[in-house]
């Protein structure tokens, strides 16, 4: 009597393994890249919707105060801060302005009003380049990896790593270049 035995020989076992091996390594390093691509596109994001806020907020506080076209830089250098710096000029002046002899530094009103624009705007750290009482260029870091800027092309998945560890200020510079 002739019994037949069901399943799969050792042999057949090890070729399918192997075929899911180089599968794996081919797929696997492609994958990583669109990763990569997806959270620089999504840091791109970021800055340009953040630069809008920025823009709103500029143009609101330019409206009450009439100058809002004075400043220079808006910086937020740390997640979780309550206010941004707000700079007169390239030197990073703090900038005051004054009402009926009153100064105030200014940068819990802007942030106040860039937050109402843009709630996620607490969840990065970036350094906006002004002129005009408009964002020219801004540099924005998600995370110690990943920036982002607006006008977006500085950061790509070629040269996010000379960004990496939250170098916004840098990617903010190439930005105003870029925009320049």
């Amino acid at each position: 009597m002739k019994t037949t035995k069901k399943g799969f020989t050792l042999i057949e076992l090890i070729v399918v393994i192997a075929i899911i091996g180089v599968l794996a390594a081919i797929l696997v390093p492609s994958m990583l890249g669109y990763v990569k691509k997806s959270k620089i596109s999504s840091a791109n994001s970021a800055a340009s919707s953040l630069q809008k806020a920025i823009n709103t907020a500029l143009i609101e506080i330019d409206e009450e105060t009439e100058e809002g076209s004075d400043i220079y830089a808006i910086e937020r250098t740390a997640k979780g801060a309550s206010s941004v710096s707000v700079y007169a000029d390239s030197a990073k002046t703090a900038f005051t302005w004054t009402d009926n002899n009153y100064k105030t530094d200014g940068g819990t009103i802007v942030w106040n009003k860039i937050r109402h624009y843009m709630d996620k705007a607490s969840k990065c750290m970036f350094l906006a380049y002004c002129e005009g009482g408009a964002c020219k260029a801004i540099g924005v870091a998600i995370d110690n990896t990943y920036c982002g800027t607006s006008p977006s092309g500085v950061v790509t998945v070629d040269t996010y790593t000379a960004y990496k560890g939250g170098s916004y200020a840098t990617a903010a510079a190439a930005a105003l270049n870029k925009a320049s």
